[in-house]
């Protein structure tokens, strides 16, 4: 297909001037009407570009609808990470929270143990007292029943050291207080 050297250069991106010098070189050839043959045109500055920007523009808008969509996708991914941030940040603080939990509770135990040992410790010593004041209440009625006068066994120190003072029991109806 044969065009004149003006529509050649607007479809090229050249200037007429650059034809011109072209034929004049010998590096481009014209037809004997003046006008110039696109395979020469192609031979000389490659592909026209108009053919070239109506590629791109089609490369481009296919290429808009794609980048469109991977910025779609990046904003749908942005957001989604942004949740899984938040979601974490917020199992995080229940963690914190529920060791925090954990840490009252057994310092909790840890106070009950202590009250508990004390409160053992206290029967412990109440039931060998008790034990003590029954063994010579006992010792004192069987004295008593028999009219025998005794000495009372002498007591470990243990038992000495635990032992209360003796007081005096008064007796009422059969029964000692």
């Amino acid at each position: 297909m044969n065009i004149s050297v003006t529509k050649a250069a607007k479809q090229w991106g050249v200037s007429r001037t650059t034809i011109y010098q072209k034929i004049n070189d010998g590096e481009l050839s014209r037809t004997a009407d003046k006008k110039i043959d696109t395979s020469e045109m192609i031979r000389v500055f490659g592909e026209p570009v108009t053919k070239k920007r109506t590629e791109q523009s089609v490369n481009t808008s296919n290429s808009t609808s794609v980048n469109s969509q991977n910025v779609q996708n990046s904003t749908a991914l942005e957001h989604q990470l942004a949740l899984e941030k938040m979601k974490n940040e917020h199992l995080e603080q229940q963690v914190r929270d529920q060791k925090q939990l954990i840490a009252n509770y057994q310092e909790q135990i840890s106070q009950l143990n202590k009250t508990l040992e004390k409160a053992n410790a206290s029967i412990h010593d109440l039931t060998q007292i008790r034990l003590l004041e029954f063994k010579g209440a006992d010792s004192e009625h069987s004295d008593h029943q028999q009219q025998v006068s005794l000495e009372p066994e002498p007591l470990s120190e243990k038992e000495a050291a635990a032992a209360p003072t003796p007081t005096k029991r008064k007796r009422w109806l059969g029964f000692w207080f």
